[in-house]
């Protein structure tokens, strides 16, 4: 293969301090090179042991987030896929635990046979592997961006920057690229911003073996022409190769903010690209209208997280891209499910258009959740329940307008009467907890004359789940006939994917997330039509000053 036609990588990493922002800043140079015309895959290395994050809790790792194919994967590969607008796989996410379980088990199995089994060259070996197979396939990615968790420094990040420095020397300085982010903190006591963390971090990163050849320095103030020649001068690189990475209100500005300073041109130079006029007209104008909203809404999420924003992270940001498509701002308060236990939820949601309940696990602060889906439901007001959100909204109906006093999900309460929700089948012999539940993309079939038909105007979809219970189908029957309507169905097995309350303005509950294939550019239809309902609920309660009950 000629130079010219070889796959293309480009190295993140981090310094100073953590959460500076290497998945966004990756993902915006991706938007970058994908708007010139490349194909763009990203890979995030991860430095923990667990062989994935589908075991951590929330406040440890955030959000979860699952691929088609069934992966629990860093809460960064769902920045990737709604920047560059491309699926992500298992290959997209490797871990430090994945990467020695394979070598182990290659040990046990007898491939190392006669050989001491080291960290190099056959844990670097394999880390190299991984990146390989991430730009690889029938037609091999243009351009591969990889992003190394943690910060230079880190012990558990060692091998990944070996590989890194390994990989540079067997693919040559023309076809890979070091981008480093690092932090220039202002002092406001003295009035300075102090350069020397970044080019402690850099000289760190020297020692190791990698030289940057760029530097996206996050700052609070716009770097000096003085400071940036002063970097370049103790970093080693031209002072043009130096950019501010500000704080913005968006992140879906950074990646025009990064052209207007140069940082695409300057990454096609240097990695020998043929230059392209970048196409980003409908990516400034998404911009434009997330600053620009005509209209106003408030939607409340109930869960047992909401201290911690990350952890719903896919939510947030489809409510984003649902807020553009209906030119509206859409404000979420966060209400704590426990919360509402203690009180009568009409003190937590008289200024809200809309509810949404998220997916969880666990009992705590479940009751407060089925409080608040009553509220909802006696109130008009539009909900949207996401898999344990739909667990919920079944449990109170049932309670409800059933006359199942103690109906339940056997996660809950295992000796419930009502066992309205239940643990799947092909999960009654599950022992271990990693990977097991009923993960990745499967095909669901709507209703014609269902909300969930008139969001995605078509009649199979195919969205990504992460759950062990399910509607337990034996309850069907006294469901629906107090006008519970099962708006979607698994084909395969019959299992309950959609409900709907056609009786209410706006009811949905959904077993699936389809929070995780919202795209910037690509709302996910059932945010946008929630959306849409809240919108029209405040204007409706605007004009008769409340609700109606259902």
């Amino acid at each position: 293969m000629s130079d010219a036609h070889r796959t293309k990588y480009i190295f993140f990493t981090g310094g100073v301090v953590s959460s500076l922002g290497k998945g966004i800043a990756a993902s915006s140079i991706g938007r970058l090179l994908k708007a010139r015309g490349y194909s763009v895959t990203i890979i995030k290395l991860d430095p923990y042991i667990n062989v994935d994050p589908g075991t951590m809790s929330p406040f440890q790792h955030g959000e979860v987030f699952v691929t088609d194919d069934g992966a629990e994967t860093d809460l960064d590969l769902g920045h990737y896929e709604r920047f560059i607008d491309t699926n992500m796989s298992r290959h997209n996410n490797a871990t430090t635990g994945q990467i020695y379980y394979d070598v182990i088990m290659r040990e046990r199995r007898g491939v190392y046979l006669g050989k001491t089994v080291q960290v190099i060259p056959h844990i670097t070996d394999e880390i190299k592997r991984r990146i390989l197979q991430a730009g690889a396939g029938d037609k091999p990615f243009d351009v591969v961006l990889i992003e190394v968790g943690g910060t230079v420094g880190d012990i558990e990040s060692l091998p990944f920057l070996e590989a890194i420095r390994q990989f540079t020397m067997e693919h040559g300085y023309a076809h890979v690229m070091n981008v480093h982010l690092t932090l220039i903190p202002y002092l406001h006591a003295s009035g300075e911003m102090k350069t020397k963390p970044t080019q402690h971090s850099v000289m760190k990163l020297r020692e190791i073996g990698l030289q940057p050849d760029m530097l996206l320095c996050r700052t609070e103030l716009p770097i000096s022409q003085d400071a940036r020649e002063k970097i370049a001068l103790f970093c080693s690189l031209p002072p043009e190769m130096v950019f501010e990475a500000r704080d913005v209100d968006s992140i879906y500005a950074i990646p025009l903010l990064f052209e207007e300073a140069g940082v695409g041109q300057r990454v096609v130079n240097r990695l020998g690209l043929e230059p392209r006029e970048p196409d980003l007209s409908r990516w400034r104008q998404f911009v434009r209208r997330i600053k620009n909203p005509t209209a106003f809404c408030r939607i409340a999420v109930c869960g047992k997280y909401t201290n911690l924003h990350d952890s719903y992270k896919s939510i947030i940001e489809a409510f984003v891209h649902a807020g553009v498509e209906n030119d509206a701002k859409v404000e979420l308060k966060w209400l704590d499910s426990e919360e509402i236990e203690k009180k009568d939820p009409d003190a937590f949601m008289q200024d809200v258009n809309g509810l949404l309940i998220p997916g969880g696990f666990g009992e705590r602060g479940i009751e407060g959740k089925i409080a608040a889906i009553r509220f909802a439901r006696e109130q008009g007001l539009p909900f949207l329940g996401i898999c344990l959100g739909l667990q919920c909204a079944v449990i109170e109906f049932s309670r409800n307008r059933c006359g199942l006093e103690e109906a339940n999900s056997t996660e809950f309460n295992p000796a419930t009467p009502h066992p309205v929700i239940d643990l799947m089948e092909t999960q009654a012999s599950v022992v271990q907890k990693g990977g097991t539940m009923r993960l990745g993309a499967y095909r669901c079939q709507l209703q014609k004359n269902s909300l969930a038909y008139k969001a995605y105007k078509k009649t199979e979809i195919s969205e990504r789940h992460r759950h062990r219970y399910e509607v337990n189908n034996a309850y069907l029957q006294p469901l629906q006939a107090q006008g519970l309507k099962i708006a979607g169905i698994n084909p395969e097995n019959k299992l309950v994917e959609v409900i709907e309350l056609p009786e209410h303005p706006w009811f949905v509950g959904v077993q699936y997330h389809p929070e995780l294939k919202s795209r910037a550019l690509a709302a996910s239809p059932l945010f946008r039509e929630f959306v849409a309902a809240a919108l029209r609920c405040k204007l409706g309660r605007s004009e008769n000053g409340g609700g109606a009950a259902f």
